[in-house]
């Protein structure tokens, strides 16, 4: 990857919808070179997938929870099957399996508690090895973003 990849990949992280034409302004190469190295990193896995930001707002504001899990043996069948669950769960944005007091850091989303709490009803249930879990419910957003800085790549 070279610094045309790296400004080309900063440019479709800030706007997605940028038009090859519109990108060659900003890299410097021509439409057809920007389309190329961008088909060369998505078919080489820099590129997962391209997808909308949606506004809360305009969709209901759903509440966003931060939920800290702890599980009770880290053996590996049993965090496989907490991970295949957790990403086959649509109301989970984000899953991380972390260090420190929490095992796993999630961003939940549900249009209201009732729904949360039936969400972690089933985790309980469908999840045996889940020992507790700490809810922080977001009262609002400073910074939202999955971009990743590459000009230090």
């Amino acid at each position: 990857m070279d610094g045309y990849d790296r400004r080309i990949l900063a440019a479709l992280q800030e706007d997605a919808d940028l038009t090859a034409e519109q990108m060659s302004e900003q890299v410097a190469l021509s439409p057809s070179a920007i389309q190329r190295r961008i088909r060369r990193l998505k078919e080489s896995g820099v590129i997962e997938r391209t997808v909308a930001i949606t506004n809360p707002r305009s969709l209901g504001s759903p509440n966003l929870l931060i939920v800290s899990l702890e599980v009770e043996r880290e053996r590996p069948e049993l965090l496989a099957h907490l991970r295949r669950w957790l990403a086959a769960e649509e109301q989970v944005q984000q899953a991380y399996y972390v260090t420190g007091n929490a095992d796993f850091v999630l961003i939940v989303t549900a249009p209201d508690m009732e729904r949360y709490e039936a969400f972690m009803t089933r985790l309980l249930a469908d999840n045996s090895n889940v020992r507790r879990y700490h809810t922080n419910v977001m009262l609002g957003h400073v910074k939202r973003s999955l971009t990743i800085p590459v000009h230090d790549l």
